[in-house]
């Protein structure tokens, strides 16, 4: 057994990145809102990802083998934040194309 999260997510945020900067290109990374909207994410993700990995009574658990180990703060592995990343920047990067699609030209 390897680091199958740690590689999964890296790999994540680098194909979201790709895709936004190569494919999709809506300049999301360059509007305040969406940077915002990442920190409600991540202010939101602490807490409820610390009680769910907190070690001393964790309800989540991860193979040691397929994390970096890494988990900060409250015990959340840094996996977790990569995820977050990808998953809803992925969604709006869509939700953008989608919306650009659909406006009259």
């Amino acid at each position: 057994m390897g680091p199958e999260y740690l590689i999964a997510a890296v790999a994540s945020v680098a194909l979201t990145v790709v895709a936004e900067l190569l494919v999709l290109r809506t300049g999301l990374f360059r509007r305040r809102a969406y940077w915002l909207t990442m920190a409600v994410l991540f202010a939101f993700q602490v807490p409820v990802d610390g009680w769910l990995t907190k070690l001393s009574d964790p309800i989540v658990l991860y193979a040691p083998a397929a994390i970096s180990g890494l988990r900060v703060p409250w015990d959340i592995p840094v996996e977790d934040y990569l995820f977050g990343f990808s998953l809803l920047t992925t969604t709006l990067l869509l939700w953008e194309r989608h919306r650009r699609a659909d406006r009259p030209t």
